[in-house]
């Protein structure tokens, strides 16, 4: 049954990743019509529900061990994973995008300096330096352009926009701006600055990031090791599957297994977390 798993995955495997230029050249080239591929069809169309869905990858797992274990409790374990692990992966995600619009404001100060030392207005360079700095300013990026070009609170604007995560360095371009009009100081001194200390927090953050890097690879480890060791079993010919699933001393030993890894993921992600907040 694992054999005729694994050839059904390569099988839909090869007819996903089959090179399409042939057929390409036979509709472009060949007067006679293309004769549909039904199942390459369908398996093309299995990435594209994945893409963006990752998190329905639990169920062909969960079918799997159902079926390998003649239980529906894998069932029921992948319907509560799903959720889960689309709430892990959105947190994620809201992660990558709060790094990508801290890296955005860096490089939109880089830029307002840059124009400014070049001979422009403020105005005019935070025009020019926010067309390739997109994801500094985000949803408010109209609201502070308009600001800019006719001569409105731009500030304001920065402040507002400064509200969103992994923006917050925004808050600061504005102060800068403040300073810089009210009290006639240099505007590219100030944003250089702040670059400068938005590089150097980053850099602390990506130092923290690879010194944590040991401890989240020992949680996997460890989260992993139940599962090797189901592997094992199978190997020897113990057939743990059955006994976890179908005895009541396998029941309660499964149970207490999924207990304890969960604390234990639990409190690892505690530790880790203490870790990088400090």
């Amino acid at each position: 049954m694992c054999a005729t798993a694994v050839c059904a995955g390569l099988a839909a495997w090869t007819a996903v990743q089959r090179d399409p230029a042939p057929r390409r050249a036979r509709v472009l080239f060949v007067d006679a019509a293309p004769q549909p591929n039904r199942l390459g069809a369908y398996c093309s169309a299995m990435p594209l529900f994945f893409r963006g869905r990752r998190e329905w990858l639990c169920a062909p797992a969960a079918v799997l061990l159902a079926v390998l274990g003649d239980s529906v409790l894998p069932l029921v374990a992948g319907a509560v994973a799903v959720p889960l692990v689309r709430r892990w992966l959105r947190v994620r995600s809201r992660q990558r995008e709060r790094e990508r619009a801290a890296d955005g404001v860096m490089a939109l100060c880089g830029a307002v300096v840059g124009e400014l030392r070049a001979g422009r207005e403020p105005g005019q360079a935070l025009l020019v330096a926010a067309r390739d700095s997109a994801e500094a300013l985000g949803g408010a990026e109209a609201a502070v352009l308009a600001a800019a070009r006719f001569g409105g609170d731009v500030p304001g604007a920065l402040r507002r926009a400064a509200d969103v995560p992994g923006r917050e360095g925004l808050a600061g371009v504005a102060a800068c701006w403040r300073v810089a009009v009210d009290g006639g100081a240099g505007l590219a001194a100030g944003l250089d600055r702040l670059e400068g200390a938005l590089r150097a927090d980053r850099r602390r953050r990506e130092e923290l990031r690879a010194q944590l890097a040991g401890a989240w690879s020992t949680v996997v480890v460890l989260a992993l090791l139940p599962v090797a060791g189901l592997g094992l079993g199978a190997a020897l010919g113990a057939d743990p599957l059955r006994v976890l699933l179908h005895s009541p001393a396998g029941l309660a030993c499964l149970a207490a297994g999924g207990l304890l890894e969960t604390a234990g993921l639990v409190w690892a992600r505690r530790i880790v977390r203490a870790g990088e907040a400090g």
